[in-house]
């Protein structure tokens, strides 16, 4: 059987994605820092026959990642996804709320760049030997649209450090292609369950599944027919 690792999986899109796959016969690993919630999301996950693990660590603490994500692949095998899309429950007790383009500082984009780059790198790293080694599997990094495809000066340090991770994925495509792992960005311009039907996890979920079987693009730009930009 094969293996999904969702790192920042949660009651939103992370379950979304994680439902779509499993339906395919993927083995599910969560990533996500609430042990008592991964815990529910398991329970979840199984009442539709959804083999699934949560193990809990925090992206910015990157032994604790390398940790969770070795232990998935104790307990499932080597990943065959990885699905990178961390959200802070409260950007502003985590230290990371949006600084404009004006007065961005160093101070408050450093927070950004070990939450999005650095944790991205470390995920990776712990998954993608293994693909290399086998010649296939994939790799999906989601941000918010911010980080290329739209302009938007509020969010100037979040789309910083996530504009950083989005230009090392679409490098990383290009390496691997020819290796036989694919990586992707997928830039959403949504919030998630607030808006239209595209705007809905289950819809979302459906573009990573899509990308998956056509390994068609080095980015997807996801954009929510009710948002105007």
């Amino acid at each position: 059987m094969r293996t999904i690792a969702i790192v920042g999986a949660g009651p939103g899109l992370g379950r979304s994605i994680a439902r779509r796959f499993g339906a395919e016969g993927f083995r599910v690993a969560l990533v996500s820092r609430n042990q008592n919630k991964l815990d529910r999301l398991v329970d979840d996950l199984a009442a539709d026959g959804i083999q699934a693990q949560g193990f809990a660590a925090d992206v910015t603490d990157r032994a604790a990642l390398a940790g969770a994500l070795s232990a998935a692949k104790d307990r499932f095998g080597p990943i065959d996804v990885l699905e990178y899309s961390p959200a802070p429950p409260d950007a502003q007790t985590a230290g990371l709320a949006p600084v404009d383009a004006v007065n961005l500082t160093v101070e408050s984009v450093a927070p950004q760049i070990e939450y999005y780059l650095y944790g991205a790198i470390t995920a990776v790293r712990q998954v993608l030997p293994d693909m290399l080694a086998r010649g296939e599997g994939a790799i999906f990094v989601s941000t918010g649209a911010s980080s290329g495809p739209v302009i938007h000066p509020p969010f100037a340090n979040i789309a910083a450090a996530s504009g950083a991770l989005r230009n090392w994925i679409l490098n990383l495509h290009a390496a691997l292609a020819p290796q036989g792992v694919y990586a992707a960005h997928v830039a959403i311009a949504a919030w998630i369950g607030q808006g239209g039907p595209k705007s809905q996890p289950d819809a979302i979920a459906e573009t990573y599944w899509e990308l998956h079987e056509s390994r068609s693009d080095a980015e997807r730009f996801y954009l929510d027919e009710e948002i105007s930009l």
